[in-house]
């Protein structure tokens, strides 16, 4: 192996298209014991020449130690996943799931996103802004039905 070091990540993902991947494909990711998320259905989404692409869901999965892309490569061929990326923004990629950040793109329901093995996907694509607002809306919410107690 001489002075090559091999290079490891915590984060991978995959595209799973529902056709070619195992029955109970999720199941199968499940009892891997690593947390993941899988995208909604991406039934909708459009390629460049304004084509439906064929349907498919993203999955990523997130170690809680580094590991080889061949080690990621190896359970995503379990699920018939296709292709192995590294992640290099979990925020950015799991925001993705559902385009969040892609207005031009379908947009998909956060809540149909699934969490597997402890993954916090709200956690995970939550925005500082997103919770100012949420404290703002909460205080504006007092002020208006006159709540100065925790308890009201």
């Amino acid at each position: 192996m001489g002075n090559q070091t091999v290079k490891r990540y915590r984060n991978y993902a995959t595209v799973v298209y529902p056709e070619s991947a195992p029955d109970g494909w999720q199941e199968i990711l499940v009892q891997q014991f690593v947390p993941a998320f899988v995208s909604p259905l991406h039934d909708k989404d459009i390629d460049p020449g304004g084509q439906p692409k064929k349907s498919h869901y993203h999955v990523i999965i997130m170690y809680d130690g580094v590991k080889t892309v061949e080690q990621a490569r190896d359970l995503f061929g379990l699920i018939g996943g296709v292709g192995c990326e590294v992640v290099q923004s979990l925020r950015g990629y799991a925001r993705y799931l559902c385009h969040l950040d892609n207005p031009d793109k379908q947009q998909y329901c956060v809540d149909d996103v699934r969490s597997i093995c402890g993954a916090d996907y709200v956690g995970v694509i939550g925005l500082a802004i997103d919770r100012y607002k949420a404290i703002s809306d909460m205080i504006d919410y007092c002020k208006d039905n006159g709540i100065v107690a925790y308890c009201d």
